[in-house]
């Protein structure tokens, strides 16, 4: 009886300046094992490796980066097998377990030849999709940043003016940075009086509803601040931390702007911006991580277990455990349980189901995650038919108000 023999299979074990690429034939043999420098030559010399051995499908560890836009470009399949499945499968060729490039390529490309029909090829999404989570992830990571500032900051001004903290809502507001500009000591400070401070927020503008006056009380009844050698060191360092933050500000909100912009010239920015509590932000970091190729999410479980939002279920003999699925896109999760927790303030859907979860003695991450489960399944048939949400529309939504009519 004649078998059909699996063409020759492609893989790279990535890293940062060099790649190592193999390939295995039919048979599982390795035909070829090459590294490559991450440079345009390098990476046209992958491909003339791939195309002498016949190679059409290659595995590798991630989903972006020059090297997959590469292979995508030249119409080769790609197949993405994360580090940890990886880690998994280096046990079915050896119980080492021992971490090596060249290894990993074999096992890339052997498992690629072996188990193609339970993988999925990789389905890019549009230049517009990718473009939009660089931005909210470019944004995500100032906010974390500008937390650390704050942070340290906070943590300065407990030593050296204490009374600073609190006075205003937040301490990263522009009223805030601006007030410790000016008053980073507390020998500045202590020029302060109640109509001097009214003077000074009515040039600043100052949308709060406090007077001066109560918040000079506020400010003279906290501890007093250093003074000396180390006050004026301390101030050197508020105002050297307030520029930082108010350079992250400014670039935030630069970003913010573009992505403003950029949302509203895309095709799928009607589906995101309707769901309750979507906003413009918020329903921008939901378009990138879910993104714009369809094929990727054949059902609403696929996009579920991506987030993190399916919990993973684990049976042997006796014993049946389900536990919070921590091998996840954490972005993904991240913006869906995200959007879940606010939306409960929207929705009565949605505040329901979260109060339902409550009331069987769940705890808030456990509940807001069960509400993300239920808004996937809404979110994913929205965006398979491209349309918007409409609660007139929505079975959950409708039922709970005719129970509650």
């Amino acid at each position: 009886m004649k078998h059909d023999i699996p063409a020759p299979t492609g893989a790279i074990d990535w890293a940062s300046e060099t790649h190592v690429g193999a390939v295995v034939d039919g048979h599982g043999e390795l035909v070829a094992r090459y590294d490559f420098a991450h440079t345009a030559a390098g990476l046209a010399a992958m491909l003339r490796r791939f195309a002498r051995h016949g190679v059409e499908a290659v595995a590798i560890g991630r989903p972006d980066g020059p090297v997959v836009e590469t292979l995508l470009a030249a119409q080769l399949e790609v197949f993405v097998i994360s580090p940890r499945q990886l880690k998994n499968l280096r046990g079915r060729y050896g119980s080492a377990g021992n971490k090596d490039d060249a290894f990993d390529a074999f096992v890339l490309a052997d498992v690629l030849r072996t188990d193609r029909r339970r993988l999925h090829p990789l389905q890019p999404d549009t230049d517009r999709t990718r473009a939009m989570r660089a931005l909210t992830r470019a944004r995500k990571d100032l906010i974390a940043a500008r937390v650390a500032l704050s942070n340290q900051l906070l943590a300065n001004l407990q030593i050296a003016l204490p009374g600073a903290i609190g006075l205003f809502h937040r301490l990263d507001s522009p009223i805030s940075l601006a007030f410790l500009r000016r008053f980073p000591s507390a020998d500045k400070a202590s020029w302060l009086s109640p109509k001097r401070l009214d003077a000074w927020l009515a040039r600043q503008g100052y949308p709060g509803t406090k007077t001066g006056a109560q918040l000079h009380a506020k400010f003279v009844t906290a501890p007093a601040g250093i003074d000396g050698p180390e006050a004026t060191a301390r101030a050197t360092v508020t105002v050297a931390l307030v520029h930082s933050i108010e350079h992250l500000n400014t670039q935030i909100a630069d970003l913010e702007r573009r992505i403003r912009r950029d949302l509203t010239d895309h095709p799928d920015a009607h589906i995101f911006t309707s769901l309750p509590k979507g906003g413009t932000i918020r329903a921008a970091t939901l378009l990138a991580e879910i993104g714009d190729a369809r094929g990727r999410f054949p059902t609403d479980d696929a996009l579920a277990a991506l987030a993190g939002a399916a919990p993973s279920t684990r049976s042997s003999g006796k014993l049946h455990t389900v536990t919070f699925r921590f091998a996840c896109d954490k972005k993904l999760r991240d913006a869906i349980v995200n959007f879940a927790d606010d939306s409960r303030h929207a929705s009565p859907w949605a505040a329901d189901i979260y109060q339902r979860a409550r009331d069987r003695n769940l705890r808030h991450p456990h509940a807001v995650r069960i509400l993300a489960r239920a808004w996937i399944r809404v979110i994913w048939r929205c965006w398979q038919d491209h349309t918007a949400y409409d609660p007139t529309r929505h079975g959950g939504h409708q039922r709970l108000l005719a129970a509650t009519a």
